[in-house]
C-alpha cells in the first residue's frame, strides 16, 4: 500500500483516542485512527475492563435462588458478550461514519520522527502525521513466578471472563481493587475463592475500619484472605486436574485451584512500539513520559490514557481527550494539574468509593481536621440500603476544620459510586459540609445519609 498523510495518527481505540479522533474528524481534520485487533474496536473500557466486568458482578450478584452455578455462569457470559458485541458494533460506526477518520486494522510500530509503520498480514502502511496521539493502553502484569508460564490454569482479568467451566476453586493472587472485585464476583456465582496478597494488612492505603469492614464483608460472601502471601511457585498435576499455587511469607503452604487469576498490577503497552525511533521517552516502568498537557520527549507526539501513567481510569482517558483536544483546536491551556477531587470506585457488592484524603492521611498531614463516620446499618436517615437488603458499609467524611469544606470521603454502601460523584462536585465547587449536611435530598435514597453522618463530626483524636 501506497504511504498517506494526515493531520493527526492515533495509535489505538482507547476513551480519549476514539473521542478525539471523531472530534477531529467532525472538525474537518484528516485522521487515521489504527487499532492492532478487530476484537478491541472501541477500546478496552467497552471490551474486556469497565464494562463487561460489571455486567458479570451484576450478574453474579442477581443469580436466582437455587440456580445451578455452572447455568448461571454460562448465560451470564453470553449475555456479556452479546452487550458487548452490540457496543463494538456501535463503537466502530460512530468513526466509521466519519468522512475524514480512517480506520486502519494492525499492528503499529515507529519509523521515525511522527512517521508510523502499521503491518496487518502481508500488507504494509506508512503514515505521516503533524501530531501522533499513543493511546495504547496497559496489559497485565505476568510476575516472574516458578511454573506461571508453563501451567494451564493461569489467567488474566480478560481470560478469567471466559473460563470454562466455573470453577470450583478459584484462587486469585493480588489484594488490588482487580483482584476485589473478581473475588466478589466468582464468590457469588458460587465458586469458592481463596484471595492471596502479600500485604501484612488488608488494603494497607486504606483506613483500618473501613478495611476491616471490606474483609468482613468478603469473609461472610465466602471469601478466604491470607495475608503476607508471597506466591513463590504454581505447579500443574501431572494429569491436568488440579493447580498447586505455594506461597512463602508467613509460612509455606499449598492452596489447590482449578483456576488461578493473576491480578498483581498492570504496565504500559508499549513493548512492540519502537518508541527510540520516534523519540519518545519512558520512565523505569515503561509508561511513556509526559508533561502537564500530556505532550512526549518528541515534538508532536502526545500520549493519552494508561499508556501515560495517570490513573488507570476511563474517565480520566476522557479528560486526556480533552486536553489534547484543547492543545490542537482550543486555547492550550489545560492541564493535568488542573483536576481536583478524582473519585474512584472498587465495584463491590455494595460498592466501596472513595475520593480526596481519609482519615488515616489527614493524621499523617497533620492538618487541623474534623472526620464524621457511621456504620451503613446505623444510619436511620438513609433507609434504602435496608429496603435491598444490603446494609453492610460505612460512610466516612474528612473537613477542613477551619473552612468547613470536605477534604475526603469514603462511601462504603449501596449506591456509592454515585454519592462519590456528589462528593467530589462538593470538593470542585468549595460546598461546606454544613451546606451538604442540611442538603434537601430525595427519600428514599443513598445521597441523604448525609444529613446525619456529617451532623456527627468530631476533631480527630
Amino acid at each position: 500500500m501506497a504511504d498517506i498523510d494526515a493531520d493527526v495518527v492515533v495509535l489505538g481505540w482507547g476513551k480519549g483516542g476514539k473521542t478525539l479522533a471523531g472530534a477531529l474528524g467532525r472538525a474537518g481534520k484528516s485522521v487515521v485512527l489504527v487499532e492492532q485487533s478487530a476484537t478491541m474496536y472501541g477500546g478496552s473500557c467497552i471490551n474486556i475492563n469497565c464494562v463487561p466486568t460489571k455486567m458479570l458482578i451484576h450478574q453474579a450478584e442477581s443469580r436466582p435462588e437455587g440456580a445451578s452455578a455452572q447455568e448461571w455462569f454460562t448465560t451470564s457470559v453470553a449475555r456479556r458478550d452479546s452487550l458487548i458485541d452490540k457496543l463494538r458494533e456501535r463503537n466502530h460506526a460512530m468513526l466509521a461514519d466519519v468522512e475524514t477518520v480512517t480506520l486502519v486494522d494492525g499492528h503499529a510500530r515507529f519509523v521515525g520522527p511522527r512517521r508510523v509503520e502499521v503491518r496487518g498480514g502481508s500488507d504494509r502502511l506508512v503514515i505521516k502525521a503533524e501530531t501522533v496521539v499513543v493511546n495504547t493502553g496497559s496489559v497485565p502484569v505476568r510476575p516472574p513466578v516458578d511454573g506461571l508460564a508453563e501451567s494451564m490454569r493461569v489467567y488474566d482479568s480478560t481470560t478469567l471472563q471466559h473460563v470454562e467451566p466455573l470453577p470450583r476453586r478459584l484462587v486469585i493472587i493480588g489484594g488490588g481493587y482487580v483482584g476485589l472485585e473478581f473475588a466478589g464476583m466468582f464468590a457469588h456465582f458460587g465458586s469458592h475463592v481463596t484471595l492471596l496478597d502479600r500485604h501484612e494488612e488488608f488494603m494497607p492505603g486504606a483506613d483500618r475500619d473501613v478495611a476491616a469492614a471490606v474483609q468482613a464483608l468478603l469473609t461472610e460472601q465466602g471469601v478466604d484472605i491470607v495475608l503476607d502471601a508471597e506466591v513463590i511457585s504454581i505447579d500443574d498435576d501431572a494429569d491436568g486436574s488440579e493447580t498447586s499455587v505455594t506461597t512463602g511469607g508467613a509460612g509455606q503452604r499449598r492452596f489447590a485451584a482449578d483456576a488461578v487469576l493473576v491480578a498483581v498490577g498492570r504496565r504500559a503497552a508499549t513493548a512492540d512500539l519502537d518508541l527510540d525511533a520516534a523519540g519518545v521517552h519512558t520512565d523505569d516502568r515503561g509508561y511513556i513520559v509526559t508533561d502537564e498537557q500530556l505532550r512526549t520527549s518528541a515534538p508532536g507526539v502526545y500520549a493519552i490514557g494508561d499508556v501515560n501513567g495517570g490513573p488507570h481510569f476511563t474517565y480520566v482517558s476522557l479528560d486526556d481527550y480533552r486536553i489534547v483536544l484543547d492543545q490542537l483546536t482550543g486555547t492550550g491551556r489545560r492541564r493535568t494539574t488542573d483536576r481536583v477531587a478524582v473519585p474512584s470506585t472498587t465495584f463491590l457488592t455494595p460498592p466501596l468509593a472513595r475520593v480526596g484524603v481519609n482519615e488515616t492521611e489527614a493524621r499523617e498531614l497533620g492538618t487541623d481536621v474534623l472526620v464524621a463516620a457511621k456504620k451503613v446499618a446505623d444510619v436511620a436517615a438513609m433507609p434504602r440500603p435496608k429496603i435491598l437488603g444490603m446494609t453492610h458499609g460505612l460512610i466516612k467524611v474528612v473537613v477542613d476544620a477551619r473552612t468547613d469544606r470536605i477534604l475526603g470521603a469514603t462511601v462504603f454502601s449501596v449506591d456509592a459510586q454515585e454519592v462519590i460523584n456528589l462528593m467530589a462536585l462538593a470538593m470542585r465547587m468549595g460546598t461546606t459540609a454544613t451546606e451538604l449536611r442540611d442538603g434537601i435530598w430525595i427519600h428514599p435514597s443513598s445521597t441523604e445519609a448525609l444529613n446525619e453522618v456529617l451532623a456527627d463530626l468530631r476533631p480527630l483524636s
